[in-house]
Order: structure tokens, then sequence, then C-alpha cells
């Protein structure tokens, strides 16, 4: 088997950006702009206002500096109220027009590529099962009700589940972005998801809960547990969320 080769892959970190012609992209052809968001086949819960009822005790500094990786978690569910909260804070939209949505988290040229789902272990007033959350209207889209799943999402996460109460998972839906970005979208969609799971990880440690982003993963196994085709949409990050515990 031949070594791996850094100079193989390293050209796909670096920018070509003076080679694209934006009159080429999809946008710059006319092409329609594509769905800012996946219709809902199933059931639509609302959830409450992100701000209800939460306090928030944490100053922003205090959340940077307290930021870390938290891989167990206690049998506590999260509230409604805290999941609202987290799902706003990485995903909640501000104001959109027909072609843009501007969102708590930044985005290369507002194109915001992601579907959020959730495998929701102990969440109380929600049924365990998969929900994709529907940011225009801040509410979750019933996937399908299910429990027992944990074992399965465990493997596709390759151990990296650690007994989360909820798990996030963002989806890349490519086109997004290659509508206007064409070939510079790679790089700008996996900057985008950096962005998301930051908020994520500040949003926990501002209401005393924990996460760890999760980049290893079987990319196959973790896409046909969602149900995603693999192509036009598949998995490109995770974090479990929970209460906190003691650390192991």
């Amino acid at each position: 088997m031949p070594s791996y080769d850094p100079q193989d892959t390293r050209p796909m970190l670096k920018t070509r950006w003076p080679e694209l012609d934006r009159e080429k992209t999809h946008q710059g052809q006319g092409t329609p702009v594509p769905e800012m968001q996946k219709p809902c086949q199933g059931d639509v819960v609302p959830l409450p206002e992100a701000h209800r009822t939460l306090t928030h005790p944490v100053a922003l500094k205090d959340a940077i500096e307290a930021r870390r990786s938290h891989r167990s978690f206690s049998d506590e569910p999260l509230s409604i109220d805290e999941l609202s909260y987290l799902l706003w804070a990485t995903q909640g939209v501000r104001k959109h027009t027909e072609k843009a949505s501007f969102r708590t988290v930044p985005s290369g040229g507002a194109r915001h590529p992601f579907e959020t789902y959730l495998f929701v272990s102990r969440v109380k007033e929600l049924k365990p099962g998969l929900y994709r959350y529907l940011p225009f209207e801040h509410a979750l889209c019933v996937e399908r009700l299910t429990d027992g799943f944990e074992d399965q999402l465990d493997e596709a996460l390759l151990k990296h589940h650690f007994g989360g109460a909820v798990d996030f998972v963002w989806a890349a839906v490519p086109y997004r972005s290659e509508w206007r970005y064409a070939f510079e979208s790679l790089r700008l969609i996996l900057m985008d998801a950096g962005h998301v799971c930051a908020h994520l990880y500040l949003a926990c440690e501002d209401i005393g809960c924990g996460t760890c982003a999760v980049g290893a993963y079987d990319q196959d196994k973790l896409d046909a547990l969602i149900g995603l085709d693999g192509e036009n949409e598949f998995a490109v990050y995770a974090a479990p969320v929970g209460k906190i515990s003691r650390e192991v």
C-alpha cells in the first residue's frame, strides 16, 4: 500500500479565488437560487422562544476561558428551552431575503449550507428519535420517532456518542454554496462548520451543558442512519450534548 503523501491533499486547503469566474457560476448564469431549507415531510414541533425562561449567568469571557470538550454526561435530560437556545445559537435566523439568510453564525456569502439533525435521547417534552431543525420557523421536523438507537449511533460515531442527551449532526447540502462559489465552496463549507460548532461550545458553557466536537465517524453508517443520499447531502460534523458529569 502506498504511503500517505501530504502533497496529495494539501491543495484542498489552498484558495484558488483569483481563478473563480463569477459569471460562469450557476448564480452568474441565472440558475434559480437553491432552497435554503429542506421542506418537512413529517410533523412539526414548535420550539419555545430561545430566551423565554433561561438565565445566562456566564459572561462571554468566562465561557471562552472555560470552554473544553466533555466526554461524559449525566443522565439528566435537557429542557426544551435549553435545546431551543442551542439551536438558535448555532443556526438561528435573524433576517432573510429571497436569496440569502442572515443567522447567528457567519457563513460564506450567507449560503448556510447545513441541515441540523438531532438524535434526541433525553430532552423534556420530546419523544426519543431523529429530528431536524427548521431555522426559518424555529421549530423541529420529526424525521422518525424511535428509541434504542444509541448503539447504532455510537457505532456510526466510532464510539463518540458518550451518552449524550442529544447529538447534533450537521449535514452539508453542498449545492447551496456551489451555486455561488463553485470549486471554492469546499473550503467555505468546512470553515462554516467550524463557526457553527464553536457557537455550540460557547452556548453550552452559557447554560451549564457540555459538548465535544466529533470529526471522526463512519461516513456511510452515519449518512444511512440519518437517511441521507451521501452525494447531495451528507454528514460533515457531529457533537453530543448533555449535562456535565464526572470526566473519565
